[in-house]
């Protein structure tokens, strides 16, 4: 009988830091933001309607430029702040700013929506519940 255990099917499980999911998560949430993006370029007439200075129903503006730019910098921020931020601010932070944007990706469907769209927004609020679930979790050191 061989009492020996071996170690060839054991893993190194190493702990991540509740910080560093947080802020992968929102790295991987602009990766598909952008790309969603990027890939309407595709759609036929697009890029006619934005040469007429038009973005789905909107005129193309600086107004309408700066509110898109603001809503893309919030997630770009995020990255940086779910690891800067101190725990408590951090945690009420990423809550906030998700649940926020859970509407607003829902909001990207109105319209013209191909499948590649809602499977992408389908991820994003998946991403966007996470982050909720790992801030609403966060474990609190005894004091």
């Amino acid at each position: 009988m061989n009492t020996q255990t071996t170690s060839q099917n054991t893993f190194e499980e190493i702990k991540i830091n509740v910080k560093i999911k947080i802020a992968m998560l929102w790295t991987s949430f602009m990766f598909l933001y952008i790309y969603v993006d990027y890939f309407h370029l595709y759609m036929p007439g697009c890029i006619k309607d934005i040469l007429a200075g038009k973005a789905f129903v909107f005129d193309i503006s600086q107004f309408f430029l700066m509110f898109a730019m603001f809503f893309v910098a919030i997630p770009v921020l995020m990255i940086f702040f779910s690891v800067a931020l101190p725990a408590k601010v951090n945690r009420l932070t990423n809550i906030i700013v998700a649940a926020v944007f859970i509407p607003y990706m829902l909001f990207n469907l109105v319209g013209e929506a191909w499948v590649h769209m809602y499977f992408a927004a389908a991820i994003e609020v998946v991403q966007l519940c996470l982050i909720i679930f790992y801030a609403w979790k966060w474990t609190r050191i005894e004091t």
